[in-house]
């Protein structure tokens, strides 16, 4: 079995955040990054499936160099291969053009299961994993806390508002997209840290993946504008009553407000 994982490097949880020169994007320059948390207990899935018989691992991520670095600290903790897709004419696609990448990458290697995190830290947008899963015609879940492999299909609860928790059943091959806290993420050993460095890290470009015209950023469906700080407030006002005198003038300033 061949389980791919999708890895994303994100800005370091301490790193200190400012808006770049054209308020497209944060500066990216002089920043620690590392892996994604979600992505971290999808790689903890995908090398409990590996532990448990015949599987092969393969971790994948898009975007520059540095992306290396997180790519080895997967394999460091037990995933087989590794595939950095590493090409300045992907660097900000949007999510769709990354769908499409990974996408072209799990049919190219043939992946029986593909395991993503729920979503990215910094921009919490969920929107990656059903797309790779409807570009590749597999069937998916998202927000899952625990999995049960079997020979064709994998059983998967997901949880849903409210704590809720759903019972569903995929054939393969499927996606999955992991919630935080499904799994005890292992660390990886000073072993297995000595031997990622002998493990094969496979850089592609957008050409080497059929891509070049349809999935790099001059190609995307959707752009961000502006991102800012919001503007602080210099007041506030306290509305005091019994509980209903409060709701009444709550209702009333969010209608003077327009928001209502």
């Amino acid at each position: 079995m061949k389980v791919m994982v999708c890895l994303k490097q994100v800005p370091h949880q301490d790193a200190r955040l400012d808006v770049n020169a054209d308020g497209t994007w944060i500066q990216e320059d002089n920043i620690k990054f590392e892996i994604n948390s979600y992505d971290t207990y999808a790689v903890e899935e995908a090398l409990r499936l590996k532990d448990a018989g015949d599987a092969e691992v393969v971790v994948v991520s898009i975007g520059p160099d540095r992306v290396t670095q997180a790519l080895r600290t997967a394999l460091g903790m037990g995933a087989d291969r590794a595939i950095h897709v590493n090409d300045d004419a992907a660097r900000g696609t949007d999510a769709l053009g990354t769908a499409k990448i990974l996408a072209a990458v799990a049919k190219e290697e043939g992946a029986d299961i593909v395991i993503a995190g729920l979503m990215a830290e910094d921009d919490n947008a969920s929107a990656i994993p059903p797309m790779v899963a409807e570009l590749l015609g597999y069937p998916s879940a998202t927000g899952v806390v625990a999995t049960d492999f079997g020979d064709s299909s994998v059983k998967v609860e997901r949880e849903l508002e409210g704590g809720a928790l759903e019972v569903v059943e995929l054939p393969k091959p499927a996606l999955i997209a992991i919630q935080s806290g499904a799994n005890q993420v292992r660390y990886a050993s000073l072993k297995g840290i000595m031997q990622a460095k002998k493990k094969p890290v496979d850089v592609k470009t957008l050409a080497d993946l059929g891509l070049a015209d349809t999935a790099s950023a001059a190609q995307n469906k959707s752009t961000i504008n502006k991102i800012y700080v919001p503007a602080k407030g210099d007041t506030a006002e306290l509305l005091e009553g019994s509980t209903d005198e409060v709701v009444g003038q709550l209702v009333t300033k969010i209608k003077e407000l327009g928001l209502l």
